[in-house]
């Protein structure tokens, strides 16, 4: 989940899955070692969901829902950052097969959300408008950058607007609507 200024949360800042009900967690970034460990980013750091046992769903970096296949994590440790085994991944070769590969989970399984919070996948594709009712856009995913979080969104035209997710620009997130109203774009 990803926490704002006025306490929305986020599981998913980066590219978002295409079948609502399944959350991309992360992705795959690279090979580690030589035992088929994968190296991941994580959307989230402080999740929970990933874990010995559990049940994930990969998809390739092409998001195509075809490529799909469901794997069972087998292991799970620190070292500079979050290290997966994956069940049938036992060498480098088959782990470096999977880099860019996203990490989804059904959107059941994530914790519950508190009042005020959403999931990323909650408002992709969503309308962007003014607090006026004017059309800005459609929001294309959310990314991290070291000082913010943005607002991917897509005019009409087909620029591309990066909007901080801080209540001086976004007015109210209605993930239910699937509407986000920003107050200004000016200056953006």
């Amino acid at each position: 989940m990803w926490s704002g200024n006025a306490g929305r949360t986020i599981e998913k800042p980066l590219p978002l899955s295409i079948d609502r009900r399944l959350v991309a967690i992360a992705e795959i970034t690279r090979p580690h070692g030589v035992r088929g460990e994968l190296r991941l980013k994580l959307y989230n750091p402080d999740t929970s969901v990933i874990a010995k046992g559990v049940r994930v769903i990969l998809r390739d970096a092409t998001d195509d829902p075809k490529s799909e296949r469901t794997v069972r994590i087998v292991g799970v440790r620190e070292a500079q950052g979050l290290l997966i085994q994956l069940e049938r991944v036992a060498d480098r070769d088959a782990a470096e097969a999977l880099r860019g590969t996203r990490i989804l989970v059904p959107r059941e399984e994530l914790p519950a959300l508190e009042d005020g919070e959403f999931y990323a996948a909650d408002i992709e594709g969503a309308r962007a408008e003014l607090v006026t009712g004017e059309l800005v856009g459609t929001v294309k995913s959310l990314t991290t950058y070291p000082t913010c979080e943005v607002l991917v969104i897509e005019t009409p035209d087909g620029k591309t607007l990066e909007l901080p997710l801080v209540d001086d620009v976004v007015a109210e997130v209605d993930a239910a609507r699937r509407v986000v109203r920003l107050k200004s774009t000016e200056g953006m």
